[in-house]
């Protein structure tokens, strides 16, 4: 990024930008070298035109149909013809901040320059991004295999007049909205409607996004955490930093330096070291460490994956104007070389957004334990039963716990991955498919449960830790976790007795999902 705008390269686009971009509206530029590349790209095609060369998507059918060929008086029709047929998409629309990402993902695939499209093609995605013109975009209808078909679809057929966007908060028919920004509609060229459609760009735009909230929650699960230790009377003698790196997985270590961090200085800790009250804490707290960091190691595997997906070249064929390409299975025209092959397949990205999901799924669950531990009056320490006021006449925060319970089974259901299924497309042809797109929308709704989970769990270690104040009368939390209480506080007024929990549970859910808490988790010795 420079100055505040993404320079589309294809080559080096982060999340960062992708965030940037997607829900801060940083505008987005083409890189003057990828249009070169574009340039040279464009010139291959339509020399393989010219010449009437057999090209799949160019000069025949696709999929199935690729054995009918496309005179050269039809390939401009054809490209029309494909971005029609194929917006099939239903459901609901996509949210804004996927749409955005998705139009600079797709500008950022063709910069790389084996698509060949020109560069006005690239340049008008991003014009709609910059001037806030957003395609309406289905959510459901990719198998992501030859790509995100159906939402491509749907996302580029505003820039030859058709499908519907939304601008200014209104949905309204393309050309409409072309009209009074001042646009004329594109007149696609041969092999630019393929371009526009073979990719993974919904399934990475989904996982950037769930990738950089999942970031936030995981950090704010540690705040949780910690605030359920302290509450709990739960020890720090597990965190310790020779025992972390005695199996030195790096989240683990992380995890445990930003517990030790928010733990620091805590007299609750120094109250009850010596008591043989317990030998050892339950593993939703003992294990923090442990769980937490291998959720961030399967984060951190999406991240890789990103990072090579959202600068690859996901279009098919693919263009090689330099000849790097020459083997004996490439067609030379012009010393161009076009080659068909998978790269729009899904797998990657599937997977990593099916591992995301199971782990975001088990920050959940473990969370919902710590819950449970601060609730029941078994196990908490001597709190009061569901935390509550008046015992039998209050129920206190009992019912948090079963809803709670509630967001982790069901995100029990949406863990199954989504990439163990196949379902054959276009008669067959397209055989084995990824479903990422079903991956990344799971990912999402997971990620939603376990921020409010997360949101109930801070709730009740606020309360508990309160009354476990009252009864230790000289003691502090750690330094982190007093902050953290202070800002629940600010937002959640203290318990008082029954009172309706929705207007705290939502509250609360908004500390995580702004990443409110994050910040201090932050260890300097992480």
């Amino acid at each position: 990024m420079i100055d505040g705008q993404v320079v589309v390269s294809g080559a080096d686009l982060t999340v960062a930008d992708v965030e940037a971009v997607a829900r801060a509206g940083a505008s987005a530029v083409l890189d003057p070298e990828a249009r070169a590349r574009m340039e040279r790209s464009r010139a291959v095609v339509e020399e393989l035109v010219a010449a009437d060369a057999v090209v799949y998507g160019v000069t025949t059918g696709v999929g199935a149909l690729a054995d009918r060929s496309i005179g050269r008086d039809d390939a401009k029709r054809l490209q029309v013809n494909l971005l029609m047929s194929h917006a099939a998409g239903v459901g609901e629309p996509l949210p804004r901040d996927v749409v955005r990402a998705m139009l600079l993902l797709r500008a950022n695939t063709l910069a790389i320059g084996h698509s060949g499209a020109r560069p006005i093609v690239a340049e008008r995605l991003l014009e709609l991004l910059n001037r806030h013109l957003h395609p309406v975009v289905p959510a459901q209808g990719s198998v992501g295999a030859s790509g995100d078909l159906a939402p491509l679809a749907h996302l580029a057929l505003p820039l030859i007049g058709r499908g519907q966007v939304e601008l200014n908060g209104q949905h309204m028919p393309a050309l409409v909205a072309l009209r009074e920004l001042g646009l004329e509609p594109l007149t696609l060229e041969a092999k630019e409607g393929l371009a526009l459609l073979n990719g993974t760009q919904l399934m990475s735009a989904i996982g950037a996004l769930v990738l950089v909230d999942a970031d936030r929650v995981v950090r704010t699960a540690s705040v949780a955490a910690a605030m359920s230790v302290e509450a709990l009377l739960g020890t720090d003698v597990a965190f310790a930093d020779a025992y972390q790196r005695a199996r030195p997985h790096p989240g683990q270590i992380e995890v445990a330096a930003e517990l030790r961090h928010l733990l620091r200085r805590s007299t609750v800790q120094t109250a009850h070291h010596g008591s043989p009250h317990k030998v050892q804490d339950p593993y939703s707290l003992r294990c923090v460490p442990q769980v937490h960091g291998a959720v961030r190691a399967a984060l951190d595997h999406l991240r890789r994956v990103l990072a090579i997906e959202m600068n690859a070249a996901t279009d098919n064929p693919l263009i090689f104007p330099d000849g790097a390409a020459v083997d004996s299975a490439t067609e030379a025209t012009g010393g161009g070389r076009v080659i068909s092959g998978g790269n729009f397949h899904g797998e990657p990205v599937a997977l990593a957004l099916d591992f995301a999901k199971l782990a975001l799924a088990e920050l959940g669950s473990i969370s919902e334990r710590r819950i449970a531990l601060l609730q029941d009056p078994r196990l908490n320490g001597g709190l009061a039963p569901f935390l509550g006021s008046a015992s039998g006449l209050d129920s206190g925060l009992m019912l948090l716990q079963y809803t709670a319970a509630a967001l982790v089974s069901e995100n029990k259901v949406l863990a199954h991955p989504a990439s163990v299924d196949s379902i054959p497309t276009s008669a067959n042809q397209e055989d084995h498919v990824s479903m990422g797109p079903i991956a990344g929308r799971g990912a999402q709704r997971v990620l939603e449960h376990v921020e409010r989970i997360l949101a109930i769990e801070l709730v009740c270690a606020a309360r508990a830790l309160e009354l476990r104040l009252e009864s230790l009368p000289d003691a502090r939390p750690g330094a982190g976790v007093e902050a953290a209480l202070s800002a629940i506080r600010a937002v959640v007024r203290p318990w008082d007795g029954d009172r309706e929990p929705g207007p705290d549970l939502e509250a609360a859910t908004k500390l995580v999902r702004t990443g409110t808490l994050e910040a201090l988790a932050a260890a300097p010795d992480a």
